[in-house]
C-alpha cells in the first residue's frame, strides 16, 4: 500500500520527449518548479528548478560540457547534481554539499516521468500492450482549467457522450447507458461491458454502432480505454484501438493533458489520427472548465449520482482509499 504523501511519490508526465532539445526546459508538477535537460549520452535529468547558491531558475541557464551552468553566477552542475565550478571562487573545490536537488526520471510512453520523492516500489502508469503492432501516437499537451481528477473522472464518464459529444461519440436519441460491471485490482479499477450508441466512434467509422468500452484506471491521475465497434461499422477491417490518459497535476486546479494512442491503422497520417482526438478533446474541455468547484469532490454526499456514474463514484472511493489530497475537495 503507498504509503502518506502519496502524490509525491507518484510518477507524474511532465514533458513530451520530443521537446527536449539542448537547452534546459522549465516545467512542474504538483506546484513544484522543475528544470529538465540531456546530457551528451542523451541521458534526462530531472531536478528542483532552483541554485542552491542564491535561488535562481536553473532553467534559464545553458548547458556546458554535460553541465548546467546557473545563469546567475555561473555556478555549474554535472549530471548528478553536484557543483563542479563557482567561477567566482575557481581555486575552491565545491563540497559535497554544494548540490542541486535531483529528483527520478524516467522516459515512457513519449513522455518524460517525475516522481518528486523517491519510491521504488512506484510504477510509470502503464499503457496498452506497445508490442502488439498497433500505431502508437501522442497527441497534447492540453493545459486545462481543472483539476487533474475531475479530467480523469470525465474521460471515464459515458454519460456525457450524446450531448457534448453529439454527432461524434453520441446521439441524443441514445443517452441511455446499459449496467456495466466495476472491479478494483491491484492497481486500481477495472470496468467491462460498457457501451455507448455512436454516431462515428473513430475516424474511419462508415456508420452508426453499438460500441463495446473497456475502462482501466491505472493511477490516480491516469487511466486508458479501449474500443470496438460493431463489425462491418468501420472501413478498416479488425479495426481496434486504445487510448491512454495521462495528466500532470500542475495546480490544485490546472493540469497538463496528454493522450497516447494505439490503433489499428498504418495508413493514416499522424495529423488524421491526432486531429480527430483534438475535435473531442476540444469538445470536453470548455465543460471541464465550467464545472465548480474546480477540485473533484470526494464526499459522496457533495454531488448526486445515478447508476450511469458507478464508474466515476468507484474512482473517487479509489481516490479516497490512497488519501490523495491534491486537486480533490
Amino acid at each position: 500500500m503507498i504509503q502518506p504523501m502519496i502524490e509525491k511519490s507518484l510518477w507524474h508526465p511532465v514533458a513530451d520527449e520530443r521537446t527536449l532539445g539542448s537547452s534546459p526546459m522549465a516545467v512542474s508538477v504538483l506546484e513544484h518548479p522543475l528544470v529538465l535537460w540531456r546530457d551528451s549520452s542523451g541521458s534526462v535529468h530531472a531536478w528542483t528548478d532552483r541554485c542552491p547558491h542564491r535561488g535562481a531558475r536553473l532553467s534559464m541557464g545553458q548547458i556546458a560540457q554535460d553541465r548546467l551552468q546557473c545563469p546567475y553566477h555561473g555556478w555549474q552542475f554535472d549530471t548528478r547534481g553536484q557543483c563542479r565550478l563557482i567561477p567566482a571562487s575557481a581555486e575552491l573545490k565545491p563540497p559535497a554539499g554544494y548540490c542541486a536537488s535531483d529528483h527520478p526520471v524516467a522516459v515512457q510512453h513519449g513522455l518524460i516521468w517525475v516522481q518528486l520523492q523517491a519510491q521504488a516500489e512506484a510504477e510509470v502508469p502503464p499503457f496498452a500492450d506497445e508490442s502488439s503492432g498497433l500505431r502508437l501516437l501522442n497527441c497534447g499537451p492540453y493545459d486545462v482549467a481543472s483539476s487533474a481528477p475531475r479530467v480523469v473522472e470525465n474521460f471515464l464518464d459515458m454519460a456525457h457522450f450524446s450531448f457534448v459529444h453529439e454527432g461524434w461519440l453520441g446521439a441524443l436519441e441514445h443517452p441511455e447507458i446499459e449496467p456495466y460491471e466495476v472491479q478494483e485490482t491491484p492497481r486500481g479499477l477495472l470496468a467491462t461491458g460498457c457501451k455507448a450508441w455512436q454516431p462515428r466512434s473513430n475516424l474511419h467509422s462508415t456508420a452508426a454502432a453499438q460500441v463495446e468500452y473497456t475502462y482501466e484506471v491505472t493511477g490516480p491521475y491516469s487511466a486508458f480505454l479501449s474500443k470496438l465497434p460493431e463489425a462491418g461499422s468501420t472501413r478498416l477491417t479488425d479495426w481496434r484501438e486504445a487510448i491512454g490518459l495521462f495528466v500532470c497535476p500542475l495546480t490544485a486546479e490546472s493540469c497538463r493533458v496528454w493522450f497516447r494512442l494505439a490503433m489499428a491503422d498504418h495508413e493514416s497520417s499522424d495529423e488524421a489520427l491526432a486531429s480527430f482526438q483534438h475535435t473531442i478533446f476540444c469538445q470536453d474541455q470548455p465543460v471541464l472548465e465550467s464545472q465548480q468547484p474546480k477540485r473533484l469532490p470526494l464526499d459522496p454526499r457533495s454531488e448526486l449520482h445515478t447508476s450511469a456514474d458507478r464508474l466515476s463514484s468507484a474512482y473517487r472511493r479509489y481516490l479516497r482509499r490512497l488519501n490523495i489530497t491534491f486537486g480533490v475537495c
